[in-house]
């Protein structure tokens, strides 16, 4: 056994007594260490004992407020390939109108002894929610990370594209435009993206047009993250006179679309549409749209790398993984009309 353990060492370039802590299922072993045992192993010829198999498939949890959002799905591939590619196995798990709740599918989850859970747009990101759900899981032992929505009361590592920037980024590529009278439409003000995407609108309008936040107010419309709830929120703000309209998810981008057509306007000649997430095939929408892109696959694979990090035991902090958004200019926005100019 002492020359087994030194040949899989020597082949994993790792200590004898970290391979031994592997073989006997210990903690505090780095996952992507562990992960280069078990390939000496493999290398070696010798078969993993029967806990490690296991354990080298384990399951992890994702867990999603919906599907219809093509962002989500989009996320979950990512996500999904990541753990797939380090050995686990990721159980998708999706709310539905009517259907399990959040707590419902974590317990689900954890009945069935995942190794650890991430959560997207979860109810971390309502500020009106009792998080402490979140200190009875890591109670449990079960490691998660949050995509979306940061909240300083819950321990755990955090990963968000930088809404605030997109918002800004947003304004001033309408402005370079020669808009000035610009909208927003966003979901319920009680989730944290929508309160940061409000302070980057807000930033935008004061650092381009010297507008207070009192004045911008005005040119805020709040809706549901849907087709519908972009066609109302922006049908409401055409008639404040907006001539540009920057949305907080594409699928509400396609909706201000609509109801621009409704009206007989033109986009993006009368009126310019801007969307959130660059969600797959909207680049090949009518027109196809101008967005702010979340980086997804980074964000994905950062969400992975924290989550195996606390798996393998050793705790990611308490802290948020900020990514940046870029803009992607494609035919939904134009020149403001020349009665604006």
């Amino acid at each position: 056994m002492t020359a087994r353990l030194a040949d899989i060492a020597a082949q994993a370039g790792v200590s004898e007594a970290t391979v031994s802590r592997v073989l006997n299922g210990k903690p505090g072993v780095a996952a992507a260490t562990r992960e280069s045992v078990l390939a000496a192993l493999d290398v070696l010829g010798y078969e993993r004992p029967v806990r490690l198999t296991r354990r080298s498939a384990g399951l992890v949890g994702l867990i999603t407020p919906e599907l219809d959002n093509p962002i989500f799905p989009a996320l979950a591939q990512v996500i999904g390939q990541a753990l797939t590619r380090q050995g686990y196995t990721p159980v998708l798990a999706t709310q539905t109108p009517g259907g399990s709740t959040e707590d419902e599918l974590t317990d689900m989850l954890v009945e069935r002894g995942v190794a650890g859970i991430i959560f997207v747009s979860g109810l971390h990101a309502d500020t009106t929610a009792d998080t402490s759900r979140y200190d009875r899981l890591r109670g449990k032992g079960v490691p998660f990370v949050l995509i979306n929505g940061f909240s300083p009361r819950v321990r755990a590592p955090f990963v968000s594209p930088d809404d605030r920037a997109a918002m800004v980024l947003a304004v001033t590529h309408l402005a370079a435009l020669g808009h000035t009278r610009i909208g927003l439409a966003v979901g319920p003000v009680r989730f944290v993206p929508v309160l940061r995407k409000i302070e980057g609108f807000t930033k935008g309008m004061r650092e381009r047009f010297g507008l207070s936040p009192e004045e911008t107010e005005g040119l805020i419309q709040h809706s549901l993250y849907s087709l519908e709830g972009g066609q109302a929120a922006a049908g409401a703000l055409i008639s404040k006179g907006c001539t540009a309209v920057v949305c907080a998810s594409d699928m509400m981008a396609l909706g201000a679309i609509r109801a621009a057509r409704e009206r007989g306007l033109r986009v993006p000649q009368d009126v310019s549409v801007v969307g959130f997430d660059d969600s797959p095939l909207i680049a090949f929408t009518d027109p196809p749209l101008t967005t702010i892109r979340q980086p997804v696959q980074a964000m994905g694979q950062a969400a992975v790398r924290a989550l195996l990090e606390e798996i393998g035991g050793t705790p990611a902090p308490h802290t948020e993984f900020v990514f940046m958004p870029e803009l992607v200019v494609r035919g939904s926005t134009a020149s403001a009309p020349p009665a604006s100019a």
